[in-house]
């Protein structure tokens, strides 16, 4: 990438928010992709960068998260900044105050707003509302930052993007949504197989499959798991019920029976396959034990990058 080139999209994506990877143009994604690789080299390598100095992040969670908040916090203290950690019941978002009046409230004491929730709409009122950036930590619609985390690591484990076969087996859920757009933007190929009744939305897929013409990606959503997973160089996994879903968990166990990521599944990928998973996991459910502790397991690293790639969405854009 040429020093001119670098110099406009750092310029371009100053102050942006980052509610979906839509919103960001092929060139945007892998510059965030590569500043998060570097943040990452420049942090082992013990050396001090804080651009964040004197700011400070809100985090607003709706919806409890381990890595979300812990990766959030950590990665604004390395890079200088401060996150200050406000629960549902520290906001009443929506109930005792609009989204829009509280982004315009918070904007003026915040430098960036950090959301976990589960309507997207949300987000985006809060976005419409704020002046400062507003990422999104996780909606019912997207997970836009943990894609950016699971990219990271398919590069750094592949060292390119080109050729790349990205696998995704059970629910078409929020992370799909991320997974789909991520790789329309990076010109990946990914085959999602989803039992009948739990397809991603079609809209998103829509879009996804679009963007996916100008960039050489190929989107294809299956019903047969072992088609999805053939010559995959990536497998990837998340729970079958998600947070709040509870009340369908038997009703999900039964629907993906067929779904889980087991040995016998595996075999159809490329013998040098890694395994992918947004955590938490559910063994014995939708991914066997030997699978996700085996050899060709990297959620560990894909956890981690969650740091790293969250440090770049904040260096870029506040």
């Amino acid at each position: 990438m040429n020093h001119a080139v670098k110099e406009e999209l750092v310029t371009g994506l100053k102050g942006r928010d980052f509610l979906a990877l839509v919103d960001y143009t092929p060139a945007e994604v892998r510059y965030l992709l590569e500043l998060g690789i570097d943040l990452k080299r420049r942090h082992k390598a013990g050396e001090l960068y804080q651009p964040l100095r004197g700011k400070t992040l809100g985090m607003i969670f709706e919806k409890n998260s381990t890595r979300t908040r812990v990766s959030f916090e950590v990665g604004m203290y390395q890079l200088g900044g401060h996150a200050l950690f406000l629960s549902r019941n520290d906001l009443q978002l929506g109930r005792g105050e609009t989204v829009w009046d509280t982004g315009q409230v918070m904007s003026r004491y915040l430098d960036g707003i950090m959301i976990r929730t589960f309507a997207h709409k949300n987000v985006v009122e809060l976005a419409r509302g704020a002046t400062v950036p507003v990422i999104n930590g996780l909606t019912d619609l997207s997970h836009p930052c943990q894609a950016m985390a699971d990219y990271q690591t398919i590069l750094e484990e592949k060292g390119t993007l080109e050729g790349v076969k990205l696998a995704y087996v059970g629910d078409g859920n929020n992370m799909v949504h991320s997974l789909m757009m991520g790789a329309a933007k990076l010109g990946i190929h990914i085959a999602v197989a989803t039992p009948e009744g739990y397809e991603p939305d079609t809209e998103v897929l829509e879009m996804s499959q679009e963007i996916a013409e100008q960039t050489g990606a190929k989107i294809e959503v299956l019903r047969d798991p072992k088609e999805a997973v053939s010559e995959a160089d990536f497998i990837y996994t998340d729970v079958w019920a998600s947070m709040g879903m509870e009340e369908e968990q038997e009703l999900r166990l039964k629907a993906f029976k067929d779904y889980e990521v087991n040995a016998e599944l595996v075999q159809y990928a490329k013998s040098d396959y890694r395994f992918l998973h947004c955590l938490p996991a559910h063994r014995g459910e939708e991914v066997s034990q030997e699978v996700i502790d085996g050899g060709h397991s990297i959620v560990f690293d894909q956890a981690e990058n969650r740091l790293h790639a969250q440090k770049a969405i904040m260096a870029a854009t506040m």
